[in-house]
């Protein structure tokens, strides 16, 4: 693991960048081998009991979002994560604010979509006390905390209202129950270079399994509405440092349109996913070509696709050796009956959205100047 005087260095001298970067990347092959995941969020409800996150949308918004009018109907749920499995990305995690929806509905959601993959899904839904987590079982495979930031100094700022210790519990339970645990990052708050120091440490200590960099994405309405997302230079350095103080660790890193460039150095500093895209209007575009091309040039093999037509309408099945589905295959997760006859009570109404889906990616697509 780095040390404090290591990290500096790094962020010093051009040269320990370098090298640093060469080591990622060395150790990131050796290690993980020269896959890269696409990873998507599925977002469950657009409400937060809390909405105080000085870089979140619902910070701005939160007040005039209605609890039950906020949550999304199932079938377009089970739409999205169907689309997911054809186009062989991944569900980084079923994402919803504090409060949102209850236990059993949440539960609910986890088994249907792990029907549909026949993949364990991860939550990022607050914090869950041990009963809680208990309540959950082969349909989950790990859960995350929004740690976003460990800058002592900006911290109680930027997430008032989430500190670190019941985070740090939930945990610590999640391991004790079985359940793998990850974090996400935002980098781009304002942080000092002992954020880095605290990250590690943090990682290090609670045995932590994956870890997801954010870059700062600026909400209209919010403080950083006029602050320009980290450069890639710097998101890199963290990323590196990561995979060479973790090297086991799985690290996930997520950009916005607006930066696929730090893509492929994100790739070379120990990215093993890369995430933050909006599917819909990516797909088949120039966009999702980019994603595609900045992958191919550091080297690595893209699983799954952003611009197959056929595979995203289920007319073809994506080949083997690019489905994490297929090549990461393990065993699918019991869930209740309930959950598999619920599927297909929704099947009408879900295929209907399915459509809906790829027919707003076509449109987009066309639109774009550079489609393909």
């Amino acid at each position: 693991m780095l040390t404090e005087t290591e990290i500096t260095e790094v962020f010093e001298s051009s040269q320990s960048y370098l090298q640093l970067m060469k080591e990622a990347d060395r150790i990131t092959k050796a290690r993980h081998g020269n896959y890269i995941t696409l990873e998507r969020a599925i977002f469950l409800s657009w409400y937060c009991s809390l909405a105080s996150c000085a870089f979140c949308y619902m910070s701005a918004h939160g007040s005039k979002i209605d609890r039950e009018k906020a949550k999304r109907a199932p079938w377009r749920i089970l739409a999205e994560a169907e689309l997911c499995r054809r186009a062989g990305w991944n569900i980084e995690f079923l994402s919803s604010g504090y409060g949102a929806l209850e236990r059993q509905e949440i539960k609910q959601i986890a088994e249907m979509i792990a029907y549909t993959t026949h993949k364990a899904v991860w939550l990022n839904i607050g914090v869950l006390n041990e009963d809680e987590l208990s309540f959950f079982g082969e349909e989950v495979e790990g859960v995350t905390g929004s740690i976003e930031t460990l800058d002592s100094g900006i911290r109680s700022k930027i997430v008032p209202e989430k500190p670190v210790k019941p985070i740090r519990d939930m945990l610590i339970n999640a391991k004790a129950q079985g359940f793998k645990t990850g974090i996400t990052i935002i980098l781009g708050l304002g942080e000092n270079l002992e954020a880095i120091s605290n990250l590690l440490n943090f990682i290090d200590e609670n045995d932590v399994d994956r870890v997801i960099f954010y870059s700062l994405n600026p909400h209209e309405g919010t403080e950083f509405e006029n602050r320009a997302s980290p450069a890639s230079l710097y998101h890199s350095r963290v990323v590196a440092i990561t995979r060479v103080s973790f090297p086991d660790i799985k690290i996930i890193s997520g950009t916005w349109v607006d930066q696929l460039p730090s893509i492929g150095m994100n790739l070379l500093a120990g990215a093993n996913g890369i995430t933050k895209f909006p599917l819909f209007s990516m797909f088949g575009n120039h966009l999702g070509k980019r994603v595609e091309q900045e992958t191919k040039l550091a080297n690595r093999k893209l699983l799954g696709t952003f611009s197959d037509w056929k595979v995203l309408k289920g007319e073809k099945e994506l080949e083997e050796d690019r489905n994490p589905y297929a090549l990461f295959n393990s065993r699918a997760p019991v869930v209740s009956r309930r959950a598999g006859e619920r599927v297909e009570y929704f099947r009408p109404r879900i295929d209907k959205a399915v459509k809906e889906y790829i027919a707003k990616a076509e449109e987009k697509s066309r639109r774009s100047k550079y489609s393909i």
